[in-house]
Formats: C-alpha cells, structure tokens, sequence
C-alpha cells in the first residue's frame, strides 16, 4: 500500500513542479530582439530615401555601427543593403537607401523585407516592411542593381529565448497556459468517457462518479482555456470576442458539455440518470473532434490551425519553447487528473453521507 501511495504522490509532485516550472520559464524567459516597423513605409524606385527602423527588446548601441548591416529584401537574390547607418538609440536605426530605377520583376509594386544583422542582437526580421513602388517616369536599368548586395554571412544568436512575432509581441508566453489547457481539456475528456463506457458495461457507481469528476475537470479547463483565448485575442485581434469560427465552435463544445451536467441533474432515480448521461456523455465526445478540429479548418479564421492560417511550425514554436511547452502539457494534465481525483472522492463521501454507496 505504501509504495502504491508513493507512485501516486511522485506524479502529483512532477506535475505541480512542471506546472511551475512553466509558470516561471514561461513569464521571465526574454524574447529575441525583433523589428516593430519601417518609416516611412512606402518608397518609389529611383528615389533615395532614410528609413527608420524600429527595434523591440533589441540593443544597437551595444556594437559599432560599422559592424551592424540592413537590408532591404526582394528575395533570396535580391535586395539592397542600406548605406550611412547612424545607431539613434537601443531601439531606432537610421539607414539610408538608393533605390534602382526599376524592380527586379515586372509590377506595379513590391513589398520588401527588412532585416538587421547586428552582432549582439543577431537577426531581426520584419516581413512586408516598406511597400516599394515602380516610378514609370524613371529610367529602368537592369536588375543587377538588386544584387549588389545579397543578404548573408549573418550573426545567429542562439540562447534561451522565445522567438519574437509581430503583433502578438509577448503575448507569446500566453502559449504555454491557453494551449495545454485544451490539451489537458481533451485528455480529461477521453478518461471521462472511458469511464461512462464503463459504468455502461458495469454499473458500478465509482465508475459513474469518475466519468462526472473527469467531465467536470475538463469542464473546468475548457473555460480557462477560452477565458485565456480571449485575453489573447483581445492583445492580438483587437477584440476579447470577434465571433471567430474557432470562438464559437468551442462555445457550442463547453454547452454541450454543461448539458451532461444538466441531464444528470434531471431525474429523481440516481441510476437512471447515470445510464442516460454515460450515454449522452459518449455522443457529446464525439462531437468534440468534429466541433474543436474539423468545422473551424474547413472556414477562414484569425486562429492558428485554420484555413490560410496554419498552426505552430517550426518559425511559431521554437526548440526554447518546446522546453517549456511540453512540460506545460504534461503539468497541467497532471494537475487536471489530480484533481478530477479529488473531486471523485469528494462526490463518494458525500453519496455515503446520503446512503447513495
């Protein structure tokens, strides 16, 4: 029995270190210097102009100005590098660029790449940073003005932090605590249902009490998990609630689910109720997957995963990340299953209070 008790206490333990382990890693871990914005933002061919770039969490005073190069990228063999660099402040960099007369390929206009090369910061990247477009009053020369300089030899930096992303900016950190909480949301799920797959072939009433406790858990997550999903998206989108595809089809997943609650509640004979909620409790599983992962795919939407919006890749969640993502999962299921455990004991000594066991 003692050695049954300490396999129990070790995963509860592990879960509850791993848990703030992310919390800590999660929140004090820095993000890699990035770039903000470009001004101006919009430039013509055949004009020379001084951009101002914008840094974020990046240090430019620390190197010589000399060793620090920007460019402006068309594509992997075109871009210009910038010329007379005068280091502002940490965060702002003055260059200066002479635009050809024309573009590498024909087009009204272009949007260009801006990149820094600094060697304490290493590289920070701006996609679609200055929008260039063809002056047809200016003489077109031949493209080879685009790759005078080509972008290489750069300084990667490789520590432990989280890669910078614009427009989310540290909300980053935010996927460690919205994205485990479904995860532990599904695993609570499918121990849930097990249970009332169970209680059907053996009507014993641990079995019920479990299937409740797990479904109430995961209940429990899958609000945090939305709650956590708005603050994000109130950061990232503009808006706590924007009728986002994926927003609502997990409404609908959380009030199928209160229902079972709801079904178990509604009849005066116990057992009746736990036969037909096992029931409902398998068939509201099912619609989970089709609910959280099929319908919000097959329409267009802000959240990762989704049609023109794919998931986390290799650019989104970094081997950093992956360090304190996945003990993050591991954490909170742990925690999750611990407390569905705590909740099943709970409901056992309150049915032999009522003479129910």
């Amino acid at each position: 029995m003692s050695l049954n008790t300490s396999k129990i206490a070790w995963w509860k333990i592990a879960s509850i270190a791993l848990v703030i382990y992310s919390i800590v890693a999660g929140m004090l871990v820095p993000l890699k210097p990035g770039l903000t914005y470009v001004s101006p933002e919009t430039a013509k061919t055949g004009q020379t102009l001084t951009l101002r770039m914008h840094g974020y969490n990046s240090f430019y005073t620390r190197s010589d100005v000399s060793d620090i190069r920007v460019w402006l990228q068309y594509d992997s063999l075109h871009a210009l590098r910038g010329q007379s660099l005068h280091v502002l402040s940490d965060t702002v960099l003055a260059a200066t660029f002479v635009f050809p007369n024309d573009l590498p390929r024909p087009s009204p206009s272009v949007m260009l790449n801006a990149i820094i090369d600094h060697p304490a910061d290493g590289v920070s990247l701006l996609p679609d940073a200055v929008e260039l477009s063809r002056d047809t009053t200016a003489v077109a020369v031949t493209a080879a003005d685009w790759r005078q300089h080509p972008v290489g030899q750069l300084n990667i930096k490789k520590d432990f932090s989280f890669p910078y992303r614009n427009v989310i900016y540290e909300s980053i950190r935010n996927t460690y605590f919205h994205v485990p909480m479904w995860f532990a949301l599904m695993f609570l799920f499918v121990a849930s249902v097990v249970y009332s797959v169970r209680f059907l072939l053996n009507p014993l009433p641990h079995f019920d009490r479990k299937a409740a406790a797990y479904a109430e858990t995961g209940l429990l997550f899958g609000f945090m998990g939305l709650a956590t999903g708005m603050l994000w998206a109130h950061y990232a989108w503009g808006a706590a609630w924007s009728n986002d595809i994926k927003q609502l089809m997990t409404a609908v997943a959380l009030l199928i689910y209160m229902a079972y609650f709801i079904l178990r509640s509604s009849f005066d004979e116990p057992e009746k109720g736990a036969r037909l909620a096992a029931v409902y409790n398998i068939f509201a599983f099912a619609s989970l997957i089709p609910l959280l992962y099929v319908v919000p795919r097959m329409f267009a939407s802000l959240h990762p995963g989704a049609t023109g919006n794919p998931a986390f890749g290799s650019q989104d969640l970094d081997n950093t990340m992956r360090m304190v993502f996945y003990p993050a999962i591991l954490g909170f299921t742990g925690l999750g299953f611990w407390m569905a455990e705590l909740r099943a004991r709970y409901q056992r000594v309150a049915d032999k209070a009522l003479g129910l066991d």
